[in-house]
């Protein structure tokens, strides 16, 4: 079937949907394939549950009789397909964002901003992977004036795909930073697919770049770029700074107008500050109040164990969760550093798909946090234990649990940072 013609029959529908077990009445079922399943399996179940159609991609799984399946050549291709169809189709204003770390804060803080002013659609969660990415871009509509589409990378050409497919307008790379190494291979991998998001602007007529001044590696990769500038130093479009961060982040900036606007966030760490700043430049360039920018950066809350505070019965917590690399890590580390409290302590999980620099950069962690005197280090995952250090380790975060169980702390402040696949979060219930 043509993408056209494919195209009637989702602007006829309720939507997509590719789980089977999430069939709305009226939706398109894709039939996508994984390393475990294959979605052909299940089309036969996504129409009885309610979905108009399933695209599938195995002619074994076409009944003879039946209208209501589509056979394509490849199913994950049709769906981006699709997606880059409809995104043609309504033009819409799209702001692609990546970057190391913040990508998916700053994403969430640009669509805060720029809600109140206009109808803003935004990648929900993480979805930003080469499913993800088609999924938002298909939800779409004529009301909404612009999307920021979050554009997430682990290997050379990630980028670039997804690009291909939602084909932005504007582009930020909040940094670059190591991360993922073990797919990309070296930093400069990491700054090659990073970049893909500038080579695809650098051919588009009328894009426009946002770029972080203070940040050398941007700023020589946006060489020849219509950007607008943000930072500490110089006269960028939209200039700020760090005015308070015991334990929110709380900054000032201003635009051109040279009006001073100060706002107290609920942002753990300063790291925070370029992401926030980035909000704000990309809400004063659309035009955006600059009371309602700061009404948006004040408001916004994070989630997901981002940057989270959680005071309990026993402890004050500093969430950060949800990722983990080398850059991100340190500055996570740095910011506890500096913070005003009491009794500081650090539950510190691996960070995960750094191949051969993994030992590397475990160890100038392990450096930093002997040169940091925080009262208590625990340290979770087989990098860290299998290192020469004098702190508590565990191999797996269930070995923690019992720590915790048998010797429970109370009237601490504690960081707790690592790659999602640790699991420290398993310990939020005991802290």
């Amino acid at each position: 079937m043509e993408i056209s013609s494919l195209y009637q029959l989702f602007l006829n529908s309720a939507g997509v949907t590719t789980d089977s077990r999430n069939c709305q009445p009226n939706t398109l079922f894709f039939a996508l394939k994984g390393e475990s399943f294959n979605g052909n399996t299940f089309a036969e179940k996504a129409l009885a549950s309610g979905c108009s159609y399933a695209v599938i991609d195995e002619e074994a799984y076409l009944p003879v009789d039946d209208n209501r399946y589509v056979l394509v050549s490849d199913v994950l291709k049709t769906l981006q397909q699709l997606a880059n169809y409809h995104r043609k189709q309504l033009g819409t204003k799209i702001i692609g964002i990546t970057g190391t770390n913040g990508k998916t804060t700053t994403k969430e803080l640009i669509a805060a901003v720029l809600s109140r002013k206009f109808k803003v659609l935004y990648t929900q969660g993480n979805l930003n992977n080469h499913i993800g990415v088609p999924l938002t871009l298909l939800q779409l509509k004529q009301e909404h004036d612009i999307a920021v589409v979050e554009m997430g990378a682990s290997h050379p050409g990630d980028i670039k795909e997804l690009v291909d497919i939602a084909e932005p307008d504007y582009g930020i790379i909040t940094n670059v930073g190591k991360a993922h190494l073990e797919g990309f291979g070296s930093f400069e991998g990491v700054m090659a697919t990073k970049g893909e998001l500038y080579d695809y602007l650098r051919n588009k007529q009328n894009s426009l770049l946002f770029v972080n001044s203070d940040n050398p590696y941007l700023m020589e990769m946006s060489k020849g770029f219509n950007v607008i500038y943000y930072g500490k130093e110089g006269t960028p479009y939209v200039k700020g700074c760090v005015t308070g961060n015991s334990p929110f982040l709380a900054l000032e900036w201003e635009a051109t107008d040279n009006q001073k606007h100060r706002v107290e966030t609920q942002l753990i760490g300063d790291y925070n500050f370029t992401n926030a700043l980035a909000a704000a430049t990309i809400g004063t360039f659309f035009g955006v109040e600059a009371t309602e920018i700061d009404k948006a950066l004040a408001a916004y809350t994070p989630q997901n164990n981002r940057s989270q505070l959680k005071k309990t019965a026993y402890n004050t917590l500093i969430i950060d969760a949800y990722n983990a690399n080398p850059t991100s890590m340190m500055a996570s580390l740095e910011n506890f550093l500096k913070m005003q409290a009491e009794h500081k302590m650090v539950i510190l999980g691996d960070m995960r798909e750094l191949g051969a620099d993994s030992v590397e950069e475990h160890t100038k962690i392990i450096n930093y946090l002997n040169g940091a005197n925080f009262e208590t280090v625990l340290l979770v995952g087989d990098v860290f234990s299998s290192l020469p250090h004098t702190y508590q380790s565990f191999k797996h975060v269930d070995e923690l649990l019992l720590r915790l169980q048998s010797d429970p702390l109370k009237g601490k402040t504690i960081l707790i940072k690592g790659s999602n696949s640790i699991r420290l979060n398993k310990t939020l219930d005991l802290l």
